[in-house]
């Protein structure tokens, strides 16, 4: 079978940024102990039902997984090894935040086998990171790229754009900050106001405004031309490397292959006895672990996939792509043909305005087609 993925989730943080609506909580004490040992039973209890599979990637994400002790991170890493086959070279990544508590562990993180660090920047501007919710400031951002950059093999770190008041000047020469400090894999998210976060208060009041979407599309852009000087390549919507730096472990989602998911509000998609599983975990922490002890995981959700809903979650995910979806892997996965899916109409339309390239071996989303995929998608997938 293909190689598996494995996700860590740790759902906790320091406090929630305004802009959030990840899975991440707030406490003022964490039962480390605890749930370093629920997240170990569920790893177990996994991999015992799906056999001894070949493990290309693990990623501890969050929430703030660099707020976990080292050693939890040390054991679970163990623990993979010996209930899975790891690859050689098995890319271990951990994301971090640049605030000194965390910096100054980052090298008992490479100790216990973290070879990847992704680093969330934000930004490299005093005032927007305060505005941001973060709690670290600039000099704090560079040093613990420095650190990183030392310490990791492999580094990538995350930027926020499109924030309120942000110029075209002021955008490019951050990028340039941040890329001559750590040239390997740039992740970018457009800021966006998200339901039941503090940014959605403030929006609705009148009290935050963002740029509008020329200006963001112009941000985006700048992005592409700043990171293609450093050697970047975008090889998907958000995320762009040095070519053989790309995240595998990202790459699993992209391309639909397998991935298990642990750890509270943790997905993953796996294939088990011939079907295509879709698995969730219960978001609360607490409640997630009470599980766990209970009955060796905490899964709320375990339901087949169907083959359309296969093929759904194929295209919206291998569009963002820039190598698209091979005709040939579509069908091996879903068991239907990818014309059979695509509305022609659309499909025409798309290809004429040069949004999607299609030569009947392998979908694209062009460039320019990227930067419109929710549209494009909403009207080209049946």
């Amino acid at each position: 079978m293909e190689p598996l993925a494995l996700y860590i989730h740790w759902p906790f943080c320091l406090s929630k940024c305004p802009y959030c609506d990840f899975n991440s909580h707030v406490r003022e004490r964490i039962d480390q102990a605890r749930f370093a040992k629920a997240l170990r039973a569920e790893l177990a209890w996994e991999a015992q039902r799906l056999g001894r599979r070949t493990l290309a990637s693990i990623f501890f994400g969050g929430g703030t997984p660099s707020l976990m002790e080292p050693a939890t991170v040390a054991a679970l890493i163990a623990d993979a090894g010996r209930l899975f086959d790891r690859l050689p070279g098995c890319e271990i990544t951990l994301e971090a935040n640049p605030t000194s508590i965390e910096a100054g562990r980052l090298q008992a993180f490479a100790d216990a086998g973290v070879n990847r660090i992704s680093i969330g920047v934000q930004a490299l501007d005093g005032t927007d990171l305060r505005r941001l919710g973060r709690q670290h400031d600039p000099a704090q951002a560079i040093a613990a790229l420095e650190i990183g950059r030392r310490i990791f093999p492999r580094i990538s770190f995350d930027l926020i754009y499109a924030r309120p008041g942000q110029t075209m000047a002021a955008w490019r020469e951050e990028l340039r900050r941040a890329l001559d400090l750590a040239a390997d894999h740039l992740s970018l998210y457009q800021l966006t106001i998200e339901p039941g976060t503090v940014y959605e208060g403030m929006h609705r009041r009148g009290e935050l405004t963002l740029p509008d979407a020329d200006t963001q599309a112009e941000l985006y852009d700048a992005t592409g031309e700043e990171a293609a000087r450093f050697g970047l390549a975008a090889y998907e919507v958000s995320n762009y490397a040095v070519p053989g730096r790309e995240s595998r472990h990202n790459l699993a989602y992209w391309r639909y292959t397998d991935y298990v998911g642990i750890g509270p509000g943790a997905h993953g998609r796996l294939s088990l006895d011939g079907a295509r599983i879709a698995t969730r975990r219960h978001r609360a922490p607490e409640p997630w672990a009470e599980l766990v002890e209970k009955q060796g995981h905490g899964s709320t959700v375990e339901e087949r996939v169907q083959p359309i809903d296969q093929a759904h979650e194929m295209l919206l995910m291998g569009l963002r792509l820039s190598e698209g979806i091979d005709a040939g892997a579509f069908m091996r996965r879903t068991g239907l043909a990818l014309v059979d899916v695509l509305d022609p109409d659309t499909l025409a339309a798309a290809q004429e305005a040069s949004y999607i390239d299609w030569d009947g071996a392998k979908l694209r989303a062009t460039r320019e087609g990227r930067k419109r995929l929710d549209a494009l998608l909403g009207a080209l997938v049946l």
